[in-house]
């Protein structure tokens, strides 16, 4: 099955991700205080956890006290914090027009559950573009890190953090092909630059999708 992407005709969409330890919340917070600050309407968001059905999914998907889950069931939790995030959250945003801004979106499952957990990505991609309708974002920003650096920055891990080494470059190595197969619609930046220049790349590169939105 071929997904062609819905890309949306109002608002501007801008995902964040990347492996552990990366500064895509940080990241996305600075972007959202620049484009407010310069007079656009702003949605941060995030998932898991973007509405308060994904609030507890994210608690089961993410609790070290959660134990083992099959990897197809953690697949359905995502999904399902996805589709009820972009239902109720993210298309509402785009039709008013405002820039949403969130922290994760369908490449997280497709590196994570497909490649770090060896599913493979054909089914776990129809299963996560059913659930967000295909919606497509207009940029996405990788924001690219060795995992043995990333897992570093951090004393507590959950349940996704506290995998292997070997998981963790699968998913590295997943997020480097996806953002590799559409330059257009990606921004790769090393995450061990300043924070500064880092948020002035990005903010560069949306300046162009920013025009007429309000």
């Amino acid at each position: 099955m071929e997904f062609p992407g819905a890309y949306a005709d109002r608002g501007v969409f801008v995902c964040f991700e990347g492996g552990e330890g990366g500064g895509k919340s940080t990241q996305a917070r600075l972007l959202a205080e620049r484009l407010e600050a310069a007079g656009h309407r702003v949605l941060l968001t995030r998932e898991p956890g973007g509405t308060e059905v994904g609030q507890r999914l994210r608690d089961i998907v993410l609790s070290p006290e959660t134990g083992d889950l099959a990897d197809r069931t953690e697949v359905l939790l995502y999904a399902a914090d996805k589709a009820e995030h972009v239902e109720t959250v993210v298309l509402p945003a785009l039709a008013r027009g405002e820039v949403v801004i969130t922290d994760r979106y369908v490449d997280s499952t497709l590196a994570y559950q497909g490649a770090g957990r060896g599913l493979g990505t054909t089914g776990v991609e129809q299963v996560a573009r059913w659930a967000t309708g295909d919606l497509r974002p207009h940029l996405t920003v990788l924001l690219d890190l060795p995992p043995a650096d990333g897992l570093g920055r951090f004393e507590g891990r959950d349940r996704i953090e506290g995998q292997g080494l070997e998981f963790h470059e699968r998913v590295r190595e997943s997020f480097r092909d996806l953002a590799a197969a559409d330059p257009d619609h990606y921004l790769v930046l090393d995450a061990r630059g300043a924070v500064e220049e880092i948020a002035a790349a990005i903010h560069d590169r949306l300046a162009p999708l920013l025009e007429g939105a309000t």
